[in-house]
């Protein structure tokens, strides 16, 4: 379609301001060098946080020999998935992987939903006692009775060597509960009122206008949460000493590490020479699978992050409109 007369006219006003003001807007020196150091400061700090993660890569695809001396510094040697396809024979490995991923998705959904619910019924001035509750929801931030008696609890509960210890503890999460019941306080109290007026109850609204726009800092929280359970190693190797099924990959993990360690450590004063060479061997395979299995444990986290991290953002700064 043809411009109008007038939307030239506007046009060329527009170019003409532009072209007026761009000086105005034109870095200084000073502003020049700033953003040379913050830039290249940021990116320096980058590099460092992820080079560890690619020197794990590097060495998980590169033949074990140049591993083995130290060879493998900046890209990788001999480029092999042979370590990958080895850990189908580390025992367990699977089964662990399971359980991680098991504890991970339905400890998550559950203390999304119980954050949600909570923070939601927090906001209300007519539910019963509700500051005292709060404030009782608050001081277990900063009170924890200790390791022993945390594991005398779990023994009475009954939830040693059971799935649902990973799962029971993390439903109710108190600094979650208060991300969202700070959300839900910027969200504009005439949706709710609106909903009332046609009839509508707590839960309806809850499910059908609360929680819909709850959805940044739910995404928020759902990292926390996925992240805090697939990292978890103490409640495995504490709660789940009889039962090797139930052992998480974090668990697994820190098992073959120390084997690992005690082999090479057996390995520092050999008793024979081609013996000595085939310990060695496998020595230098159990670093490989080490680091192996190291990216293994880390590659969902860092697959599931970058998609996240547009509403963690958001959800995190929009909570904090409130206090």
């Amino acid at each position: 379609m043809a411009k109008t007369k007038q939307e030239k006219l506007d046009l060329k006003a527009e170019k003409e301001y532009a072209k007026k003001h761009k000086k105005k807007y034109a870095l200084k020196p000073g502003d020049v060098v700033f953003n040379i150091v913050n830039y290249g400061f940021f990116g320096i700090f980058t590099l460092s946080c992820l080079f560890p993660f690619y020197y794990l890569f590097i060495n998980t695809v590169s033949n074990n020999s140049f591993v083995a001396k130290g060879m493998v510094n900046f890209y990788p040697r001999g480029f092999t998935v042979s370590n990958y396809i080895a850990l189908k024979n580390v025992s367990d490995l699977g089964s662990s992987l399971i359980v991680s991923v098991g504890r991970t998705v339905l400890g998550t959904v559950l203390m999304v939903l119980a954050s949600a619910l909570i923070g939601y019924l927090m906001t209300k001035q007519k539910m019963w006692k509700r500051k005292f509750w709060y404030r009782f929801l608050v001081i277990t931030m900063y009170f924890n009775a200790g390791t022993i008696p945390w594991y005398l609890n779990m023994v009475m509960l009954g939830l040693t060597d059971n799935f649902m210890a990973y799962i029971i503890p993390g439903i109710v999460a108190p600094y979650n509960i208060i991300l969202v019941k700070t959300y839900v306080e910027s969200i504009p109290a005439e949706l709710e009122e609106s909903a009332f007026i046609d009839g509508a109850g707590y839960f309806t609204i809850f499910k059908n206008i609360i929680f819909p726009l709850c959805k940044p800092i739910l995404a928020t929280i759902a990292i926390f949460g996925a992240v805090g359970h697939w990292n978890s190693f103490t409640d495995s190797l504490m709660l789940m000493q009889n039962s090797t099924n139930l052992f998480t990959l974090q668990h697994r993990l820190w098992i073959y590490l120390n084997s690992a360690s005690n082999l090479q450590a057996l390995m520092a004063n050999p008793t024979g020479g081609s013996a000595a060479a085939a310990a060695l061997q496998n020595a230098m395979n159990a670093k490989v699978i080490k680091y192996t299995i190291s990216m293994v444990s880390i590659i969902p986290i860092l697959m599931v992050y970058p998609f996240m991290m547009r509403y963690f953002e958001k959800g995190i700064m929009l909570g904090a409109v409130k206090g």
